[in-house]
């Protein structure tokens, strides 16, 4: 099967649409898939369910389709950085299913392992495990979690070959290699395709199995969040 596809717009051609679950790779703005989201605002797909660590920030990553009102729901970590998801969720516009960080990281390896729920210790007595079960072992309290499988998974990663094996670069591996394992239909975005056979086989983060489709973005912008210069 053909991995690699000219564009971002022709990688999600024919299987996009309303109402799916994406989950999108990144940590802030760090290895978020630039390309794919652009190209999913594009398409004008709405009323998504978007997991995801955060929504990147006001008019760039996962902030671009909260401006164009294309997302209905967020199952995220941090709400940070965002005025607009600020904005729309206080004024009731935006759901939110609050997820602490670690655990979202296991919602989506699980989903991707085939494990349909696991039990935490997090959250347990707070908001976080309203109207979950709650089972006692060894005389602790844990909460269980549902684990989570996205429709479409959009990751970035450093590099691939067109049998879709992924390396990642350094921090900007964070969330992605959790979420394309989650994904019914995983789409890559990667800097480089490489001839097969040319990657390291015990450098490979992201085994081929889980990846549908690749696109390359050889220029990606990489914003910074926030930039501290030294006045020095």
């Amino acid at each position: 099967m053909k991995k690699v596809f000219p564009n971002a717009a022709a990688a999600l051609a024919g299987i996009v649409q309303d109402g799916q679950t994406i989950a999108v790779g990144g940590f802030g703005l760090c290895g978020i898939p630039e390309a794919l989201i652009a190209a999913l605002r594009e398409s004008g797909v709405q009323n998504l369910t978007a997991i995801s660590n955060n929504a990147g920030v006001d008019g760039f990553g996962l902030g671009q389709l909260l401006a164009t009102r294309q997302i209905k729901k967020m199952i995220a970590s941090y709400v940070g950085e965002n005025k607009e998801f600020e904005r729309q969720f206080l004024a009731g516009e935006l759901e939110l299913e609050f997820t602490p960080q670690g655990t979202l990281a296991e919602k989506l390896r699980a989903g991707g392992a085939g494990i349909p729920a696991f039990f935490t210790k997090t959250g347990v007595g707070t908001v976080v495990a309203e109207g979950k079960e709650i089972r006692e072992f060894d005389g602790e309290k844990y909460v269980m979690e549902r684990s989570l499988v996205a429709d479409i998974s959009l990751v970035k990663a450093w590099k691939a070959d067109p049998t879709g094996n992924l390396i990642f670069h350094k921090t900007a591996r964070n969330f992605n290699p959790n979420v394309a394992m989650a994904g019914k239909i995983t789409i890559v975005e990667v800097e480089e395709i490489v001839a097969k056979g040319e990657l390291d086989p015990d450098a490979i983060h992201t085994p081929g199995i889980f990846v549908h489709r690749i696109v390359v973005n050889a220029h990606p912008e990489k914003r910074i969040e926030q930039r501290t210069i030294s006045a020095s």
